[in-house]
């Protein structure tokens, strides 16, 4: 192929639709926002319902279309909801942002079996029927899809007094490259992005601390992520342009994890 065949990568979504799962803050409100700013009619869900819906006016003003659903991730009855009515409202999904999950932090000596449900229930268990809520629409349509499931540099490193935090990261990565071979013939790709430390508003208190401070110390650039740092690798696994990208995960860390 020639340089004439050359053209530079266009992230455009317009026409696509997508679901955020987790949109009520931090990441998941970035997201969402990212991908309606890119042309995509986007489904934001979470449990505040109240958040969601300022981020509906914020979609909106930017020119973007946007609809609400008040979604418990760890219900899946409500997660078939969930994909019936985006696909009733906005259309058949092409996109699912697998974002939402929850943390506690707790040694392994101190978690209590409901608190490791929990989390399980949420990051692990949400994140699989979610996905394959998803998957059976994408499937019989024929047209293919884009599953990018929010990980961690905790799914590949050990991050201190969050032990079950990290195994329900460890297992969305074999969930990712199970779900990829499995649904690669249907053209459905599946990914995971495992972001460094990002500075949200779960985390700044942490991270204005001494220890926080001494945490940001330990790593190379002695620096903490900002959220639009994902959206380069965000947008490339939701477009056409991921096509040949499939069972990847994705570090995005600053090199926190080496």
């Amino acid at each position: 192929m020639g340089q004439s065949s050359i053209s530079l990568p266009s992230f455009d979504l317009s026409g696509k639709t997508a679901i955020v799962t987790g949109a009520t803050s931090g990441l998941g409100h970035r997201f969402a926002l990212l991908l309606a700013k890119a042309g995509a009619k986007v489904m934001i869900t979470g449990r505040r319902v109240e958040r969601l819906h300022k981020l509906e006016e914020e979609i909106i003003g930017i020119g973007g279309k946007a609809h609400v659903f008040a979604l418990d991730i760890t219900d899946v009855e409500n997660i078939a909801a969930c994909v019936e009515e985006t696909e009733r409202v906005l259309g058949p999904v092409d996109i699912l942002v697998n974002n939402a999950g929850i943390n506690v932090q707790m040694t392994a000596l101190d978690i209590t079996p409901d608190a490791y449900q929990s989390i399980f229930d949420t990051n692990t268990r949400g994140a699989f029927f979610m996905a394959q809520a998803v998957a059976r629409k994408m499937i019989p349509r024929g047209a293919g899809g884009r599953i990018i499931n929010i990980a961690s540099i905790g799914a590949h490193t050990v991050l201190p007094g969050v032990a079950v935090y990290c195994m329900t990261k460890a297992a969305i990565g074999m969930m990712t490259q199970s779900l990829a071979k499995e649904w690669a013939r249907h053209q459905v790709n599946v990914n995971a992005i495992c972001p460094g430390f990002i500075e949200t508003e779960l985390n700044s208190e942490w991270f204005q601390s001494e220890g926080g401070q001494k945490q940001v110390r330990s790593w190379p650039r002695r620096r903490l992520g900002e959220e639009a740092d994902l959206d380069g690798t965000l947008l490339l696994l939701a477009s056409d342009h991921a096509r040949f990208i499939t069972g990847s995960l994705i570090t995005v860390d600053d090199g926190q994890s080496l």
